[in-house]
């Protein structure tokens, strides 16, 4: 069985209207990316220079034998060191939680209360299955409207767009990363999702799952208020 090749056009009119098809390919690849890059331009700070915020929003990474992948720890270092700095009181950290034998709210808030953030302070979202997701129901299920958002630096951008597509007031801490095949991969991801990005701001779709209310972020402010801390909020 023969394969046939595809032919290139041979007049000059043909050619011209297939580079112009492959530039109009290429600015629809790349005008997501740039969308982002514009919207989020003033929004993206360092632990040390962030405006101060109730909450600090952790995306979830991934588990390596039910720890913390080590993308995934490094934004968590991240976040312990904004509340030890004070530039937030709450944390909510928000991950998969799809199957019983993969949790990584838990192992998040395991990971924090080892590294100095009270559990009274830590609220859980089981069901962050991807940055819209974890964005629309921080605003609608557990009543984030200002926060600080934790994640590697190629991801950083889509979270604090996404967020304030959401109706969050958001600024990104982007965790530097050393320049491995994660991150060149992580790099190259972000250049398709940034295609999804912008249509979630579009259509605004319900995320997989809603469900009710959480009072789990304004109780823990309303904690964060109190002059001393429990030993149960310490565990």
């Amino acid at each position: 069985m023969r394969i046939r090749r595809p032919r290139l056009p041979r007049t000059r009119t043909g050619q011209r209207r297939l580079v112009r098809a492959v530039v109009a390919g290429c600015v629809l690849v790349l005008l997501p990316g740039a969308w982002l890059f514009t919207s989020t331009a003033d929004r993206l700070r360092t632990v040390a220079d962030v405006p101060t915020a109730p909450v600090a929003v952790v995306f979830g990474a991934g588990l390596w034998n039910g720890e913390p992948s080590p993308y995934l720890a490094r934004r968590l270092d991240a976040t312990a060191a904004l509340y030890r700095a004070g530039r937030v009181k709450v944390v909510l950290v928000t991950g998969d939680n799809s199957r019983k034998d993969y949790d990584e709210p838990d192992a998040m808030r395991t990971y924090l209360t080892k590294h100095g953030v009270p559990g009274g302070r830590i609220v859980r979202d089981y069901a962050g299955f991807d940055t819209w997701d974890s964005c629309v129901r921080a605003r609608k299920i557990f009543g984030v409207d200002r926060a600080v958002l934790v994640s590697q630096g190629f991801h950083i951008r889509r979270a604090v767009a996404l967020c304030e597509a959401a109706g969050i007031d958001s600024y990104g801490v982007g965790v530097d990363e050393p320049h491995d095949a994660t991150w060149y991969y992580g790099g190259t991801r972000e250049v398709f999702a940034a295609d999804k990005a912008l249509l979630d701001t579009v259509f605004r779709p319900d995320p997989k799952f809603l469900g009710p209310r959480d009072k789990g972020v304004a109780d823990a402010l309303a904690g964060a208020g109190s002059p001393r801390t429990s030993r149960r909020e310490q565990g």
